[in-house]
């Protein structure tokens, strides 16, 4: 969001508390004062101690009971002002705000009530800046990161989980309340002409629109590229479990931890992630119910997903978690960084397809909530006036409202964070993540949110490098001139 500092208020004034200590640190179990909704009981489905992977999820797919205005085949003309294809998170809140003011939309996708699969974690700051914090179902007041088996960090900064259902409810009310029609198929061809475009679905429908928004995600093929896609790739898998006990503080939420102590039996699993290291993300809901994510924050190739699974069971059996049910399961990959789409073409993106994913943490959902808006006040401009603007000027003019110059250039500096990333191994990434949360709090929770300037991006990189060890200044001067380089020379192009 780097310009975009009113998209939030100043981040609240917060704290990082460090611990050092000779062991693994103990954490309590105390009552939680807030029940998951999604809790089961299921019954006992037990893993061997530490080993899940043979263990089916128990949840099946879900699909809200809604009554959306759904699209007519019978209706001439089959024509709208904008047609989104896809109904996940960036979908729908464009869907709502566009029709906000009137719009006619049409929202594109296969199964417009089936519950978004993946669990999404948010800064609670962000969702209550957007008024969205009632569709967060648990909280935590603190975040904690652990670096080795010597250093964890306390961040005074909540955490919470997006509930799924209710962040998808809430926008398909404010949807239907603005008259979005739906239609469920999937979306096979575009064509766009001068002033018009439009698309042809899988069941022989073809709809018209001035505009057409790609929120379909990462592997679309409907948004274009001018440079190669080389981006690098955030994998993970996760679990909701149940679990015999476990040992995470219940008020705090773990953003990342970077112990390896649990591969001291596991030499082949030990050297690959000394290289191409991966972390533990936990959410606890109550004693006997988590959520476990091993995450590989950034790697380019694709780090193997056996790699990641097989480095998890080692993990959980080395902090004594035995799984009795798996809930439900995910894999999750995100493309990160690389260049953004061709600005301007004929269709317009939101969402994962459109490069507004942070290339240094991979965090989406937030984001793409705050700057809907935005794109949707530059859409209602064209279309909403009497002069109706389309065609290019339409599309120059919508792009630019999602990547105006400056959130561009803090989009490289986001990118060149990512790049160094790639060149650090375990060590280095420890060391880089010590000093980067011995930052002011106002600029490690910015970069964490996208919300900094340009200007405070190039603060934070001395701040960092003054207050790094010198072996982590050392990674930087050897490792960061070539991604540096790459930096200073597509800021050039941009501001040519």
């Amino acid at each position: 969001m780097a310009t975009c500092l009113g998209l939030f208020p100043p981040s609240p004034a917060g704290k990082t508390f460090q611990l050092n200590h000779k062991s693994p640190p103990l954490f309590s179990s105390p009552k939680p004062h807030i029940t998951p909704s999604r809790k089961s009981r299921y019954g006992i489905q037990s893993s061997k101690f530490g080993s899940f992977l043979d263990l089916k999820p128990e949840s099946k797919p879900e699909f809200l009971d809604f009554d959306l205005s759904w699209f007519d085949p019978a209706d001439r003309p089959r024509c709208f002002d904008v047609i989104i294809i896809g109904a996940g998170p960036a979908g729908l809140r464009l869907a709502e705000q566009v029709s906000g003011y009137g719009i006619k939309v049409c929202c594109v996708d296969p199964s417009p009530l089936s519950m978004w699969p993946n669990n999404y974690g948010v800064w609670v700051d962000e969702f209550e800046s957007l008024g969205l914090v009632d569709c967060l179902d648990k909280t935590w007041p603190m975040t904690c990161v652990h670096i080795d088996d010597d250093t964890t960090k306390y961040l005074d900064r909540p955490y919470g989980r997006v509930g799924r259902k209710e962040l998808k409810t809430k926008l398909l009310e404010n949807c239907a309340s603005n008259g979005v029609r739906f239609h469920k198929a999937k979306v096979l061809n575009l064509e766009h002409k001068e002033f018009e475009s439009s698309i042809v679905c899988d069941d022989g429908i073809e709809l018209k629109a001035s505009l057409v928004v790609d929120a379909s995600g990462f592997a679309s093929t409907f948004t274009e590229y001018d440079k190669p896609r080389n981006h690098g790739y955030q994998i993970a898998h996760g679990i909701l479990a149940e679990v015999d006990c476990h040992p995470f503080d219940l008020d705090k939420m773990v953003l990342m931890d970077w112990r390896d102590s649990h591969m001291g039996n596991e030499p082949y699993l030990r050297a690959n992630n000394s290289k191409i290291p991966t972390f533990l993300y936990a959410m606890p809901f109550d004693s006997n119910l988590v959520f476990l994510e091993e995450t590989s924050l950034v790697s380019r190739p694709l780090l193997s997903y056996m790699e990641v699974k097989n480095r998890m069971v080692a993990r959980l059996r080395h902090l004594g978690i035995r799984v009795k049910t798996v809930i439900e399961n995910e894999k999750c990959v995100i493309p990160m960084g690389g260049p953004r789409p061709k600005i301007p073409q004929s269709v317009m993106a939101i969402g994962g397809t459109s490069g507004v994913v942070h290339p240094s943490t991979g965090y989406t959902v937030a984001r793409t909530m705050a700057l809907a808006p935005i794109v949707a006040d530059a859409i209602v401009e064209c279309l909403g006036s009497t002069r109706m603007i389309r065609g290019r000027p339409l599309h120059h003019r919508v792009w630019n409202g999602l990547w105006p110059l400056e959130r561009r250039c803090t989009r490289e500096f986001y990118s060149f964070g990512m790049e160094t990333l790639l060149k650090l191994d375990l060590n280095g990434t420890r060391r880089f993540f010590d000093a980067f949360f011995d930052l002011d709090p106002y600029y490690w929770q910015g970069f964490l949110s996208s919300r900094l300037s340009l200007r405070e991006l190039l603060f934070l990189s001395l701040s960092l490098f003054s207050n790094a060890s010198n072996p982590s200044r050392f990674d930087i001067v050897t490792k960061c001139p070539v991604p540096l380089v790459k930096m200073m020379g597509n800021l050039a192009l941009e501001t040519i």
